[in-house]
């Protein structure tokens, strides 16, 4: 922590002031080795491991650190499907997420929605063998009364009692209390995997309970791990993104945030109440999030003066460290010999699980005549996506209960890879030819499971309108308006195969990018049909999706468990296997099955992948034109929608 940065002290205060550095890291998603395992090449921009020069480097510049996780750490990539699926873990076996984090010696651990993806018992013992305190205050293997009379999951908090030098140099008696939360709708979204075994309670009731048992057991600084993104303001039970009120809980004193893979301090978070980007503070409370994948690493430097025998914050900086700037904006500093480098062990770490993974993804399974990517999805136009529907409605179709047999079977999949907070890499893209287990795993990113539900007409249609709400509003005779709306999520955008209809954007949405309905009076989705004929809204259709959706993630109409008509405990993506392997030659169908109706004097921008400029012919109707790249690397296109 610079000098610069800290308020001048007199001599005396100094006996009494630690500079303590806390560092997180949060939703590596597995990105362990920097590697991009969809496109079989490197990536350097993510992975722990690279991460872990930041970290050495983080704490040779000041005496007293701590670093923790932030959650989502256990699937993102084929080396957690690999280590979940195709390995397995025994009893005593060591995960290596978990060796990683042993070598890096993390402080303290939270549990993320995502841990829960492979089931409790994949999770339990991937945590076994953790040389940290794995906390969470809020995931309970049964709710009593109160939330602390309910049996936890693992400890809801953990007292960290470190010995720290003051700016002199003299040792003292520091006692860091640290607890984690994480979404409540874990119980939707991991329904099947978890009913009866776990309950999770709102994070702000969780934590508003604990922190005073800290505090007494005798906690002098009190950090949150809160794997949940900045949202509302205002509290409301079981909210997922929670840090705002997280933050004004009296006794919190750090809140370290995760979750919605944002970087903060941010531009992003400008002008929302509370919230400080220029002090890195929510609530008065110095905070940060440090984007995924490895991508950043969070560093919170505080100064603490003791008082009257009391510890407090008197002074902070916050700051995000890329990867990608890493070279530039860190220069090397000598290595302190008390804290050995802890890097090229987990480099060792990392390559061997590497190694393993890459054998097991270059596996071919199959051919495809076209190539198959998602650059265009959001014109409806993407094999990757018609792929997935099919995959999913054959699969649906040959085991469904006979007593729905006469019911017409449609399939809504969203895309895994669309660009947003990924980056300009971060679409599907297989080329014509061999198809390997690795291009499965770019197809679909997550271990989503096979699921249908039973829906009216009225309830598909607006289901469309949920996923309608992506676009912006478009405006009559305006040029190069940005066709996307930032803030709605890709994997929320779901397209419908089995149907026709068209897209008018003149129109407001009737959700907002979260799924709350703005006004029911408006609407986008235009001349809706099914088989030719105009779609009835009393009829019933069986939709085929995934449980993570079908549970109700995303919010979208009729997406709740009572609609649920089929579970299987058969991963997307292994359906997806054998749907390849069944075929000497793939044939995809995949014409677009909505269009953007005209918009009389109207170009829109879209930004998608570089890749894409081999493929403009699929969007030829709305006559693309290339303007070249933004500064995040996307290539834009102008498109008319005259």
């Amino acid at each position: 922590m610079g000098q610069e940065k800290l308020r001048f002290m007199p001599v005396a205060d100094v006996r009494q002031t630690v500079d303590l550095r806390i560092l997180e890291t949060t939703d590596l998603h597995v990105h362990l080795h920097p590697y991009d395992y969809y496109a079989d090449c490197p990536n350097p921009d993510f992975g722990l491991s690279r991460l872990a020069e930041l970290v050495d480097r983080a704490r040779a510049e000041t005496g007293n650190t701590l670093l923790f996780d932030n959650g989502d750490f256990l699937q993102g990539t084929p080396v957690g499907d690999f280590f979940a699926y195709d390995m397995g873990l025994r009893e005593g076996d060591l995960h290596p997420v978990m060796a990683a984090m042993n070598a890096m010696r993390y402080d303290a651990i939270t549990i993320g929605n995502h841990e829960f993806n492979y089931g409790l018992a994949f999770l339990e013992k991937s945590l076994a063998r953790a040389e940290f305190p794995v906390v969470s205050s809020n995931i309970a293997r049964g709710l009593r009364a109160t939330p602390r009379a309910d049996r936890m999951l693992v400890k809801p908090y953990s007292l960290l009692r470190r010995q720290v030098s003051d700016r002199i140099g003299l040792m003292h008696d520091l006692c860091i209390g640290v607890l984690g939360v994480a979404p409540p709708q874990i119980m939707t979204w991991e329904r099947q995997q978890l009913q009866g075994q776990l309950d999770v309670r709102d994070m702000v009731e969780s934590v508003s309970a604990w922190v005073p048992e800290m505090r007494e057991a005798g906690a002098d600084l009190v950090v949150l791990l809160a794997h949940t993104g900045i949202g509302p303001l205002r509290h409301t039970h079981g909210m997922e993104n929670a840090v705002i009120p997280l933050a004004r809980i009296d006794g919190v004193d750090i809140v370290l945030s995760g979750h919605t893979h944002q970087v903060f301090p941010s531009r992003a978070f400008a002008d929302i109440p509370s919230v400080d980007i220029e002090r890195g503070t929510i609530a008065g409370k110095p905070a940060v999030m440090s984007g995924f994948f490895g991508s950043h690493l969070g560093v919170i430097d505080l100064s603490l003066q003791r008082e009257g025998g009391v510890w407090r914050v008197m002074n902070h900086h916050v700051e995000t460290r890329a990867l990608r700037d890493a070279a530039m904006n860190f220069p090397q500093v000598a290595a302190d010999r008390s804290q050995p480098m802890r890097s090229p062990k987990v480099r060792k770490i990392v390559e061997r699980a590497h190694d393993a993974v890459l054998a097991s993804i270059r596996q071919p399974i199959g051919q495809s005549d076209v190539p198959i990517n998602s650059f265009f999805v959001y014109l409806g136009q993407s094999a990757a996506t018609a792929l997935v529907a099919q995959a999913q409605k054959g699969f649906v179709a040959s085991r469904m209960d006979p007593s729905l047999k006469d019911l017409p079977i449609l399939s809504a999949v969203s895309p895994s890879k669309a660009g947003g907070l990924g980056g300009a890499r971060n679409y599907t893209n297989i080329a014509a030819g061999q198809l390997t287990l690795r291009s499965m795993a770019d197809l679909y990113v997550y271990p989503n499971k096979v699921a249908a539900s039973r829906l009216t007409g009225a309830q598909i249609a607006l289901w469309l309108e949920r996923s309608a709400s992506a676009f912006n509003q478009i405006q009559p005779d305006m040029q190069d308006q940005p066709l996307m709306n930032p803030a709605f999520p890709g994997y929320n955008f779901e397209i419908i195969y089995g149907l026709d209809y068209e897209i008018d954007l003149t129109q407001p949405a009737r959700f907002s990018y979260d799924g709350a309905e703005i006004d029911p009076a408006h609407s986008r989705i235009r001349n809706l049909q099914y088989k030719g004929a105009p779609l009835d809204a009393e009829a019933e259709f069986i939709l085929c999706t995934n449980n993570f959706r079908a549970q109700g993630a995303g919010g979208f109409p009729g997406a709740v468990p009572d609609t649920i008509c089929f579970e299987n405990p058969a991963i997307v993506r292994d359906v997806l296997r054998e749907h390849v392997e069944a075929q000497d030659t793939l044939h995809i169908d995949a014409d677009a099955p909505f269009r953007l109706l005209p918009v009389a004097g109207a170009s829109v921008m879209l930004r998608t992948a570089p890749a894409a400029l081999d493929h403009l012919r699929l969007i030829a109707d709305y006559a693309p034109e290339v303007i070249g790249a933004d500064k995040n690397g996307f290539l834009r296109l102008r498109l008319s929608l005259e």
